[in-house]
């Protein structure tokens, strides 16, 4: 994992805005061009309508003309592991390729890392549409 991510990450989460469910994410993409954008969640209090970490990263790359996720880190605090909801790993599918590796880290470091393949299998996507 580029160690950039894992910082990013770490301090996005510090920046989350999660009043009601006091669970921080941070989340870092690195993207085809070697730059990396970050994002936290942003709850509302209109739920669901918040943003995920991934969403607000992805975000990020795309408002800056980013297209490829060439792999990405996920943050979260507790024991366990902080994957990408249902949503964003959709979202994520959409600028990745089914090898993109997915590193799901705590404070403390890497725990573990998926290929997006395995988050998402037999995954709908632009393919489907052609």
């Amino acid at each position: 994992m580029d160690s950039r991510l894992f910082e990013a990450a770490r301090r996005a989460m510090k920046h989350a805005h999660a009043p009601y469910s006091h669970y921080c994410v941070g989340a870092a993409i690195l993207a085809d061009d070697g730059t990396v954008y970050a994002g936290c969640n942003v709850e509302n209090a209109a739920y669901p309508e918040g943003w995920c970490a991934e969403t607000s990263a992805i975000g990020a790359m795309v408002t800056a003309g980013g297209r490829q996720i060439r792999e990405i880190a996920v943050m979260g605090a507790g024991a366990d592991l902080t994957t990408p909801c249902g949503g964003c790993r959709q979202r994520i599918a959409e600028f990745a390729k089914p090898e993109t590796p997915i590193h799901i880290c705590g404070p403390d470091g890497l725990r573990r890392t998926f290929k997006l393949a395995e988050l998402l299998p037999a995954s709908f996507g632009k393919d489907h549409l052609l």
